[in-house]
């Protein structure tokens, strides 16, 4: 694997899997064993031993965190991710929640052999650490977004996220959002009330920036949406 490529194609967003050569990926493959899960299991739950880490072949997952207002969503992970990865770095249980949200293919990989393959894969190692770092900026990015935005602007800008990582394009210039997410996740995301996260959406209704069905969201102004997020 180049580690120029890979830098490369951090800012294209490639998950881990993607960032693996051939040979790597044959390699991690005959490490683990695959399984399937479907909407809503848990594959890794808050305060599990760091036993094993798991890379979504296919379908997606949330990261998220129970608080006495309902699940605070972190993040939303899909195919070539690579989850669990944090606690095998720093040797502490798990800090949060990992739910498909979707049916989901998975490979599954003890964290002795993951450790083993690192150790003998520095340049991967590298790409493990990168990925980590970018998910800290990413992370870094929405703490000041939740310091300095409304409800409506940081809706806007999970939205705008959501397009660019989940999107495909539809009629007339719209983009369709393929991840089946509820409105309660959508609030759990932002840090926002279901309240307030459904009278955000109907303002975007109004405006005609969205339309919205049960876990669907189609967008139809994205460069309105960009200018609205902080």
């Amino acid at each position: 694997m180049s580690f120029d490529r890979f830098a490369a194609n951090t800012i294209a967003r490639v998950e881990f899997l993607g960032l693996l050569g051939a040979e790597e990926r044959r390699e991690l493959e005959q490490l683990g064993r695959r399984r399937s899960a479907d909407r809503p299991e848990k594959l890794i739950a808050r305060g599990d031993p760091a036993d094993r880490v798991i890379v979504i072949e296919a379908g997606r997952v949330k990261v998220s965190v129970p608080t006495p207002a309902g699940d605070a969503v972190l993040t939303f992970r899909g195919p070539g991710a690579l989850i669990g990865e944090q606690a095998l770095v720093d040797d502490l249980p798990r800090s949060a929640d990992v739910i498909a949200v979707e049916p989901v293919e998975l490979l599954v990989i003890a964290a002795s052999a993951f450790r083993g393959f690192l150790h003998r894969r520095p340049e991967v190692a590298l790409a493990m650490l990168a990925v980590l770092s970018s998910r800290l900026r990413a992370s870094d990015r929405r703490l000041a977004e939740f310091l300095a935005a409304d409800t409506l602007g940081r809706i806007s800008a999970r939205l705008v996220e959501l397009c660019d990582t989940h999107g495909e394009l539809g009629d007339e210039g719209s983009v369709r959002v393929t991840l089946p997410i509820t409105q309660e996740e959508l609030a759990g995301w932002t840090g926002s009330s279901l309240e307030s996260t459904a009278k955000a959406l109907r303002s975007l209704r109004s405006l005609g920036w969205i339309s919205t069905r049960r876990r669907a969201i189609e967008v139809h102004d994205l460069a309105a949406l960009r200018g609205r997020a902080p």
